[in-house]
């Protein structure tokens, strides 16, 4: 045990301090940073499109400064049909008109370095747009050409074949293979999609497909970004032969992880990619990052992404995705805490993003319910919002202190939940038109967030379009209504941020506080702070410590912690 625990925990008994994790070493600013995630098309709306843009971010950014965030990760921006709200890239070095230009962009990013964020930008390795040039080249060439060999290309089985190459399932519901038209107008040859029809995988097998996107990785890092949040990290290279696998591309289950033996998934060429992209952005200087989104369990075997010659970062899915019950939780965090420490990495820890149902709502339905898919439809269990409210400020309040880097997903800080009665009509993610609505999508997490309350559009757009329709109720969650309420999600989560960073909490490490001092609680102290969630039904009495935080008000408040409230206290 250090000795900075021992000493800062002297007010609890230490027979019930366990499992020290040793603190970060070096002063790299991603082991402890707590980074913002932007969905473009949903943040803010500035030209009156009823469509987010860059311009829009940027008249923004101050907000997420005085927030307290170190830096912002853009999810895709280029140009795109947006038949996968923008992960289908026709041109990996552009901006989509409907967010604006090369111009804005640079615009952003000199208004982030004034504000002391750095910015951090999707790549979309696996798979582009069925509209990008290189694959319109591939449809045109014939069979075995170098351009077919851009991408995974394969005659079909059965006498004329017409049946798919191998039995993979697409992760959006479906065959993940389609057939092309052949320039003579015979039925030819079929090709791999992992995703969307629309959106062909790359054949990473090629080396022309590596020397494009280290073109790619380049051209962004002359642009002035800090590094790439990489998208399906863990789908590049597929096994030889593409052997039939009995499952699902992701696995079988919206919140499961691939098995150990999926031929699409974490194969070990992968990480010889990313040794080659390490040492691309070794040429730059600021410390450039890569954050690996690889769906890898065990959490072991995720580590090894992580490795000091490859990834700097990788999400944290087993987090994520853990049940609200204290056991649960202190496993994940544990073996998060281990695995990665034996790499020499730091942990990151994130509760919502883009692609899952937000943990406002998440947390107010019971763990398992039966839903549809990737989100929660009008036609589901509805969450029980304020039982999810409080939670997710709970949950929030808690992940923050804990060491390592952190994730937020845009309006998280304002507890929105998702938008659960979402009308079909104006459902627009792939998944749920390609499984004729089985699957609702992910359409809920990412509706337009509200800046202004009483304005059309909850003041995301001054023409009052939004391209996904509010939930009502929304208004009453507004930012500058929050900015005005000191009990507010968003100044708790201000606070909390603030006190993060002044405590040093990122850059910390953990003991638990074990045995019966605290029951149905989960409690660690990290440097002098005692950080304790309550997930009983009955409240327990705090310990002698200056009370810092309470998720129950947002504020210092009384020595009882209630039901799903985490509570930050100074040890003497």
């Amino acid at each position: 045990m250090s000795q900075a625990i021992v000493d800062t925990a002297s007010a609890l008994d230490p027979s019930h301090l366990s499992f020290v994790h040793a603190k970060s070493e070096g002063s790299q600013w991603w082991r402890s940073a707590v980074i913002y995630q932007i969905y473009p098309k949903s943040f803010r709306d500035l030209n009156g499109d009823g469509f987010g843009d860059l311009a829009g971010i940027t008249a923004e950014l101050h907000s997420l400064s005085s927030l307290g965030v170190d830096a912002v990760w853009l999810s895709p921006f280029y140009p795109s049909p947006q038949r996968d709200g923008g992960y289908d890239v026709s041109d990996y070095c552009n901006v989509d008109p409907l967010f604006g230009n090369l111009a804005d962009f640079d615009a952003l990013i000199d208004r982030a370095n004034h504000l002391g964020l750095r910015v951090i930008v999707d790549l979309v390795p696996n798979h582009c747009s069925d509209e990008h040039p290189l694959f319109q080249a591939a449809l045109q060439a014939p069979a075995g050409s170098p351009e077919r060999d851009l991408f995974i290309f394969r005659d079909g089985r059965g006498p004329a074949g017409d049946e798919p190459p191998n039995n993979w399932q697409s992760h959006f519901g479906g065959p993940a293979w389609s057939r092309i038209t052949e320039s003579d107008g015979r039925p030819g040859q079929w090709y791999l999609h992992l995703f969307d029809s629309s959106q062909p995988d790359f054949n990473w097998d090629s080396e022309s497909v590596r020397t494009e996107f280290e073109r790619v990785l380049r051209f962004w890092l002359d642009r002035g970004v800090s590094g790439f949040r990489v998208d399906v990290a863990h789908a590049l290279v597929k096994a030889s032969g593409l052997p039939d696998w009995g499952g699902r591309a992701d696995g079988g289950s919206s919140e499961g992880f691939p098995g150990h033996e999926a031929p699409m998934f974490g194969q070990p060429e992968i990480h010889n990619i990313f040794r080659r992209w390490r040492d691309v952005l070794a040429e730059y200087d600021g410390e450039r990052i890569l954050c690996a989104e690889a769906s890898i369990d065990p959490l072991p075997r995720l580590a090894n992404w992580v490795r000091e010659d490859q990834m700097h970062q990788a999400f944290n899915f087993a987090y994520l995705h853990c049940p609200y019950d204290a056991g649960a939780l202190r496993h994940v965090i544990d073996s998060s805490l281990r695995a990665f420490d034996e790499v020499g990495a730091p942990t990151t820890w994130v509760l919502s993003n883009h692609d899952v149902v937000r943990h406002a709502s998440r947390l107010g339905l019971p763990f398992g319910a039966p839903r549809s898919g990737d989100g929660v439809g009008p036609r589901d269990e509805q969450p029980d919002s304020d039982l999810g409210r409080r939670r997710a400020r709970a949950s929030s309040l808690f992940m923050l202190g804990l060491p390592g880097g952190a994730y937020l997903y845009q309006g998280e800080e304002l507890g929105l939940p998702d938008h659960t009665a979402l009308a079909d009509e104006h459902r627009q993610d792939p998944t749920f038109h390609r499984t004729a609505g089985e699957r609702v999508g992910r359409d809920g997490c990412r509706v337009p967030l509200p800046w202004r309350s009483g304005k059309s559009a909850a003041g995301f757009s001054c023409s009052g379009g939004s391209w996904l329709p509010q939930p009502e109720e929304w208004h009453e969650l507004a930012r500058d209504r929050q900015e005005e309420d000191p009990g507010s999600h968003l100044q708790m989560y201000k606070a909390g941020l603030a006190l993060r960073r002044d405590l040093g909490l990122g850059a910390g490490s953990l003991s638990w506080v074990d045995g019966d001092q605290f029951p149905n609680c989960l409690a660690f102290v990290n440097g002098n702070v005692l950080v304790i969630m309550n997930l009983g039904q009955e409240p327990v009495v705090l310990p002698d410590g200056v009370l810092l935080l309470n998720s129950g008000t947002g504020t210092a408040g009384g020595r009882e912690l209630g039901p799903d409230q985490t509570a930050w206290l100074e040890l003497a």
